[in-house]
């Protein structure tokens, strides 16, 4: 039943279309949890993937595929870029790391394994396919976050 579903939706979901441009934020960059400050932001469409969806294959950087580890796949970004993906339909987020290529898709910029779909920080499992942003995070060396909290 859940198959004859998708196969109907995926035609409409294919359809859809992404906004997707990477852009450098202004000089005043947010600290995200004291440790990392946003230096780009991408906006599109996010779905979920699984071990079922990728058939249990290794990530793109060599990592086992794990469905609760807070890991997504993205096109370009490098292996290892630390995210924040925030989920534009209810507002939560997560900050995930990339360690996968895809998604494979027409109109969605980011992949993030079914577990933070499901979880509350991003919420939309049952939706599949939300309209999200993803901003790219930099860590914060001690020596500069002293300099940003003067």
């Amino acid at each position: 039943m859940t198959i004859r579903i998708l196969m109907l939706l995926f035609p409409l979901i294919c359809v859809s279309c992404a906004n997707s441009s990477l852009t450098s934020t202004s000089s005043d960059e947010e600290l995200i949890n004291g440790k990392y400050k946003v230096v780009k932001t991408e906006t599109g469409k996010m779905s979920w993937y699984s071990v079922k969806t990728n058939y249990g294959t290794a990530t793109a950087s060599g990592e086992k595929f794990c469905n609760f580890k807070p890991t997504a796949a993205h096109k370009k970004l490098k292996m290892g870029t630390m995210v924040r993906v925030t989920n534009l339909k209810n507002g939560k987020s997560s900050i995930l790391r990339i360690n996968d290529r895809g998604p494979y898709k027409p109109g969605r910029i980011i992949d993030v394994a079914v577990g933070m779909s499901k979880n509350e920080k991003l919420a939309f499992y049952k939706d599949g396919v939300v309209p999200c942003k993803v901003e790219v995070l930099e860590e914060i060396s001690e020596d500069n976050k002293d300099q940003e909290e003067s």
